[in-house]
């Protein structure tokens, strides 16, 4: 296998586990959120911190690096507009994601602390369980897009 090819499957990869990983991450934290069930919402965040750091961190650092060590080594450029426009949505759904993994530890935190301490989650665990999830939106659909870029090149 060439090095070319290599960068690409790691590319592809890292995709995966970067998109695949924080959707499913979402899917647990949104839906164990909707039981108020403290003990649960405690240990699933706990996982989504966890899988965060073990999977999406390194993901996202790989996408950009692989991304532009491919587009040289094809020859494409920055003119290209499909190009820019990945990039561009790659910016906002960091945007997005950086305060999320902020909230994320917070939301994990309060958790812990309240269940720990036998209490029900207060007002601003749920403020900030609203705002991760309004993150994620834009997120989720600028990810998304991405991909559509990736396959298809339209300009």
């Amino acid at each position: 296998m060439n090095t070319y090819l290599l960068v690409k499957w790691l590319h592809i990869v890292s995709s995966v586990l970067m998109a695949g990983t924080g959707f499913g991450t979402a899917f647990y934290l949104f839906f164990i959120n909707r039981t108020k069930n403290v003990e649960a919402i405690a240990e699933v965040s706990r996982l989504v911190v966890r899988a965060d750091a073990w999977f999406t961190t390194p993901a996202v650092i790989i996408q950009p690096l692989s991304g532009l060590w491919l587009m040289r080594e094809a020859g494409w450029t920055f003119s290209s507009g499909w190009i820019l426009a990945s990039l561009a949505l790659f910016a906002l759904a960091g945007l997005c994601w950086l305060p999320v993994v902020w909230l994320q530890l917070n939301l994990r935190d309060t958790a812990r602390q309240c269940r720990d301490e036998g209490q029900a989650l207060p007002a601003h665990y749920w403020r900030k369980a609203r705002a991760w999830e309004a993150l994620g939106y834009p997120a989720f659909i600028a990810v998304i897009v991405i991909f559509f870029l990736m396959v298809n090149k339209p300009f």
